[in-house]
C-alpha cells in the first residue's frame, strides 16, 4: 500500500434511558458504543465493532430494553465506562483518526461522561446529520432510519441498537461521500470541545 488511507471512525452510543424523568440518582449512561471503521479512500465499510458498558450511575429500564433490546443483565457484562474509552484509543485509535455520529448527541454524552476519564477522541468530528441535511438541502434534519429511506438504502439489524446504528450511518457516510458531499473540514469547531 503505498497511499496512505484516511480511515473514520463512526460512533453510535446507546444510553440508559426511561419513559420520562430519570429516578432519583441516575443519570444517563452510555451502555453500548458502536464503532464501524470506514475507509474512505475505498468506499467501503471495514470494521463493525461493538462495545457493552456497565452502568455505574443508572440501571436500564423497562423502555430502554423495549427500545434498544439490551438488558441490565447484558450490560453487567461489559467493560467499566473507563476501559471503554481505553479500548477505543487502543485498538481503534479513537485519539488520532476523525470520527463521526448522527448528531451531536454521541460527542455531548461522551464529553459529559469523562469527567473523571480521559477523553478517548480527537478534535476532527464530523456531524454526519448536520452534512446530510445540507447535502440533500433539507431544512429539517432527519433521523438515521428516515435518511436512509431519503437515500435510498435499508437499514440494517435493529434501530437503536449501537452496533446496527453506526453501521447504517457509516452506509449514510459513504453515500455523501459518493456524492462528493462529505466535507474534508470537521463539522465541529475545535473550541467545541473541553
Amino acid at each position: 500500500m503505498g497511499t496512505s488511507v484516511e480511515l473514520l471512525n463512526v460512533i453510535d452510543v446507546e444510553a440508559t434511558c426511561w419513559d420520562g424523568d430519570p429516578p432519583p440518582g441516575q443519570v444517563n449512561e452510555i451502555i453500548e458504543i458502536g464503532l464501524t471503521t470506514v475507509d474512505l479512500a475505498a468506499g467501503e465499510r471495514v470494521g463493525r465493532n461493538r462495545v457493552l458498558v456497565r452502568p455505574e450511575r443508572s440501571a436500564v429500564s423497562p423502555f430502554c430494553t423495549e427500545l434498544t433490546g439490551l438488558t441490565q443483565a447484558e450490560v453487567d457484562t461489559g467493560v467499566t465506562f473507563a476501559e471503554a474509552c481505553r479500548l477505543l484509543e487502543v485498538e481503534h485509535e479513537a485519539g488520532v483518526r476523525p470520527w463521526a455520529s448522527w448528531g451531536d448527541y454521541d460527542r455531548k454524552q461522551f464529553a459529559r461522561q469523562c469527567r473523571d476519564v480521559r477523553y478517548p477522541f480527537g478534535r476532527r468530528h464530523w456531524n454526519a446529520k448536520l452534512v446530510f441535511s445540507q447535502a440533500h438541502g433539507l431544512r429539517k434534519r432527519p433521523g438515521m432510519a428516515q435518511a436512509l429511506k431519503i437515500a435510498g438504502l435499508p437499514l440494517e439489524g435493529r434501530h437503536h441498537r449501537g452496533e446496527d446504528d453506526a453501521w447504517n450511518i457509516a452506509a449514510l457516510v459513504l453515500h455523501l461521500r459518493a456524492r462528493d458531499a462529505w466535507p474534508t473540514t470537521p463539522t465541529t469547531p475545535a473550541d467545541a470541545y473541553r
